[in-house]
Order: C-alpha cells, then sequence, then structure tokens
C-alpha cells in the first residue's frame, strides 16, 4: 500500500477498478483546510485520462511493476513488434497503448513497464525526443527566419508536425515525443 505522499509520475495505481498512471501531481496545502494531492491520471487499459483529487495521507492500492528495454522492430496495421534488448523476446502491443506511435522509428530504444503479477504490458515511455528526418516540406525562402512562423512538415515515420520557415527537406530535426513539437535542427 502506497499513501499520497508516495504518489510520483510513472507511479501505477489501481483505481475504480482499473489501474492508472499517475502522468501529473500536485500536493496543495491551502491556507485553510486540510492538504490534498491534485493528479492528472491515464488508463493503461482504454488511454482515458481522468482528473483526481485525493486528501492527504489516504491509502492507494500501488501495482507492482517492471521496467524493460525493448526495441522497435516494425509494425503492420494497428500491431507494434517489440523485442526486448535482453533475453530478445518478442512482444506485440496494439496502437491505443502507444502514446506518439506516428514518432517510432525502427530501432529506436523505448521502456515498456510491465505488471508484476500477471507479465501484462502496461504502458510504453518514449524518449524525451526523437530526431527524425523531414521528408517532405514546402521550401525555405532566404531572409525568412527572423520571425515564428512556422509550415507543415513531413517526417521519415510519416508524422506531421510544424517547424520554422528555414527547415528544408533532408534536414535532421530534433522532436519531442510528449507533445509532438518541433525542439530544433540538428546539424551532422
Amino acid at each position: 500500500m502506497a499513501t499520497t505522499s508516495d504518489i510520483r509520475n510513472g507511479l501505477c495505481i489501481r483505481y475504480n477498478n482499473d489501474i492508472y498512471k499517475v502522468t501529473e501531481f500536485l500536493h496543495v496545502k491551502p491556507g485553510k483546510g486540510p492538504a490534498f494531492v491534485r493528479t492528472k491520471l491515464k488508463s493503461v487499459t482504454n488511454g482515458k485520462v481522468i482528473d483526481n483529487t485525493f486528501p492527504a495521507g489516504r491509502k492507494l492500492d500501488d501495482v507492482r511493476v517492471e521496467t524493460h528495454k525493448f526495441q522497435y522492430l516494425y509494425s503492420d496495421g494497428d500491431t507494434f513488434h517489440f523485442m526486448n534488448t535482453t533475453d530478445y523476446d518478442q512482444i506485440t502491443l496494439q496502437k491505443e497503448v502507444l502514446e506518439a506511435p506516428d514518432l517510432l522509428k525502427e530501432g529506436e530504444v523505448v521502456t515498456i513497464i510491465i505488471n508484476s503479477e500477471d507479465n501484462m504490458p502496461l504502458s510504453v515511455d518514449m524518449p524525451l525526443s526523437v530526431i527524425l528526418e523531414v521528408t517532405h516540406t514546402e521550401p525555405g525562402i532566404k531572409g525568412n527566419t527572423a520571425t515564428n512562423a512556422t509550415k507543415p512538415a513531413t517526417v521519415e515515420t510519416g508524422a506531421r508536425i510544424n517547424v520554422p520557415l528555414f527547415i528544408n527537406e533532408g534536414d535532421k530535426i530534433k522532436i519531442t515525443t510528449e507533445k509532438g513539437l518541433y525542439q530544433e535542427r540538428v546539424k551532422e
């Protein structure tokens, strides 16, 4: 059993007959009244996100989990295939389990959280950022680099993101996986 003081990002808890992963939390101590913890919980079974407030000191039913490094191999439709980097076992996951499936490049290493009780994968943690090559975008125009204007671009995995006007086809860019936003151009 855990309490609200044990809440942290990534903690998996059993709540309302489902397993949820804590994605955000905030301990609040108002000037008047008891302390509480505001959380944002994501269901690992259906991906639904709920906001919940727990009173301070409440007992939570935490789920024992293991984390393993897996390498992304390939996808066929909505099924994604991964290989454990230590024992080479392969697993398949559905697209709904992944947070940013359109940013996954073959060979990318991710962390998969597995329930210790039944060995079922609960969630996939992507790296904080990925480096992908731009395969299609409108050409940049000289002198258009002073503003914060953006244009749509397609990267090698098929994802579409907005990039600054100076990005051209063939450029490698760094993208945050949490929100799918352009970070910077990468020089080789």
